[in-house]
């Protein structure tokens, strides 16, 4: 594989251990361990997911949520989440075989776009869903990318850490790769098997080129 197509949040990007501990505060009022293990249960599916059920939960506002939401994705523009072990690494191998990295995300532009400037990551391309392309498992976004670019779906590999990203990347044509970290608990789509899955970043080294 010479390209990349990558997830941001929870792959390129390790932004959950905040998200959860900035939604678990707006909840419950703290960050104690058993109040973040939940919150991050919810997150995992989405975030979208988990400020819903939340607020269903607590019986809040989702307004309350959102603004806690939001208001982290501001401090990121100063103190971004920080990139993902390895992640730059491999970008840089991308890159040195003549490859593109390419990101397909859920988050919106303004917030994708401040987080990778914040971080200094350069990509070449992102296509992200509320700009009003289908979310994933659907591969709209994959497709989108592949077709711009002018790519081979089988010079493509899809890097995320849920099942939805595996699934989309199976739709399009290409290769999948799975993060999986300590202490989550992911379980890949019946249809979409065959995906390689890593513990690191750094395990993407051996497949490129």
């Amino acid at each position: 594989m010479n390209h990349i197509i990558w997830d941001m949040g929870g792959t390129l990007v390790d932004t959950y251990p905040e998200v959860d501990r900035a939604l678990s505060e707006a909840a419950f009022g703290d960050c104690e361990p058993e109040h973040v293990r939940h919150v991050t249960s919810l997150t995992r599916r989405s975030i979208a997911h988990a400020i819903e059920s939340l607020s269903r939960e607590r019986d809040l506002d989702p307004g309350v949520m959102d603004s806690a939401y939001t208001a982290l994705k501001e401090r990121w523009r100063h103190r971004p989440a920080p990139v993902m072990d390895g992640a730059r690494q491999v970008m840089d191998r991308v890159r040195r075989l003549g490859g593109l990295n390419l990101v397909a995300t859920h988050r919106d532009r303004v917030s994708a776009t401040h987080l990778l400037r914040a971080l200094g990551l350069r990509v070449d391309d992102m296509v992200c869903a509320p700009d009003g392309i289908e979310r994933k498992p659907s591969p709209a976004m994959n497709l989108l990318l592949i077709e711009r670019h002018g790519l081979d779906p089988g010079q493509v590999l899809c890097v995320g850490d849920r099942g939805i990203d595996i699934a989309a990347a199976r739709a399009a044509g290409t290769a999948a790769a799975l993060l999986v970290r300590p202490g989550t608990s992911v379980t890949l789509p019946d249809d979409a098997p065959g995906a390689l899955v890593v513990a690191s970043l750094r395990d993407l080294l051996a497949v490129l080129g």
